[in-house]
């Protein structure tokens, strides 16, 4: 909201804090108002008079997520590295911002289970992701001219497999420690999966 004076944009930040806080605990329908009230230290009536409604709240909590994740992204700057060095990048940065941020996972796991109905009303996150896969296609573009990438690759499904290869073992990887009897805790697991996702990415984009 522009015009926001310094103190309610502040209680404005505190509301929308909370309330991530409260959605990647309890989701959508488990969340409460009065608790992200309590947690923020405001009230309802000033939730309700920034957001409008519990929905709503979701939604700019969801977008300001996604465009936390792509504002550390586009800072990797693929288009200025070489075209291996740049994919490297992208898979560990993937990797990493997922492990480092558990509350995305929950976010994004939360908005499947309602089909992406409130992603929908967002104008905001296709607009962030437009220029990230034309970015993704003008390395694989210099890639395939050096010769060090093949000519074939759909920029959409690269970048959706590089996302899958962090995303699944975060959002996943207690569930598979057990079922496995392995340990996918800690940093010598995070970077054994590293190392693995980078040369299955890499090797996929061998000529």
């Amino acid at each position: 909201m522009d015009g926001l004076s310094p103190r309610a944009a502040a209680t404005r930040q505190r509301i929308l804090d909370a309330a991530l806080a409260e959605f990647a605990e309890k989701g959508l329908a488990g969340a409460r108002v009065d608790e992200i009230a309590l947690r923020a230290g405001a009230n309802k009536r000033m939730l309700y008079a920034y957001f409008g409604s519990k929905e709503e709240l979701w939604l700019t909590v969801l977008e300001g997520a996604y465009a936390a994740k792509r504002a550390e992204e586009r800072a990797l700057c693929v288009e200025a590295l070489p075209p291996a060095e740049a994919m490297r990048r992208l898979v560990e940065f993937n990797l990493r911002y997922t492990a480092a941020h558990p509350e995305f996972v929950a976010l994004l796991n939360q908005e499947n289970i309602h089909r992406a109905a409130y992603l929908r009303k967002s104008e905001g996150v296709p607009a962030l992701y437009s220029p990230l896969l034309g970015q993704i296609g003008a390395v694989l573009a210099r890639g395939a001219e050096a010769g060090v990438f093949r000519r074939d690759v759909d920029p959409v499904q690269l970048y959706i497999t590089i996302v899958g290869l962090g995303h699944f073992f975060v959002a996943n990887q207690f569930t598979l420690a057990t079922a496995l009897g392995t340990e996918l805790g800690g940093e010598a697991a995070l970077r054994a999966r590293e190392r693995h996702a980078v040369e299955v990415v890499l090797g996929y984009l061998r000529p």
